[in-house]
């Protein structure tokens, strides 16, 4: 099942194809800027499902660090990938020592 249709699924919506296009492009390029990288790793593609989820569910209140209404608060991440940093970092880690263990021939 590819990104756009695990996006769709969680959030039970039909009829926001661009939207989500467009979320999920730039959420797989800054990943992929994030790894250093031209194709998102499919082990790390569930980064993309989240994080996609979560910008879908903060339009139109981008910019917005915390809101309150009547003893409901609501508070916003600065970084969407914070949560996955670990998660990241271990991925860079794993391919760090699969290069210690190549030659290279110049």
């Amino acid at each position: 099942m590819a990104v756009i249709d695990n996006v769709k699924a969680l959030l039970g919506i039909e009829d926001e194809d661009k939207k989500l296009n467009i979320i999920i492009t730039l959420t797989e390029n800054r990943l992929k800027a994030l790894l250093n990288v031209d194709t998102v790793p499919s082990e790390l593609e569930y980064i993309v499902t989240e994080v996609s989820i979560a910008r879908f569910n903060r339009i139109g209140s981008e910019g917005l660090s915390g809101h309150t209404v009547e003893g409901e608060s609501l508070t916003f991440k600065d970084n969407d990938f914070d949560s996955y940093a670990d998660d990241i970092q271990a991925w860079r880690d794993s391919q760090e020592s699969q290069e210690i263990g190549r030659i290279r021939f110049l």
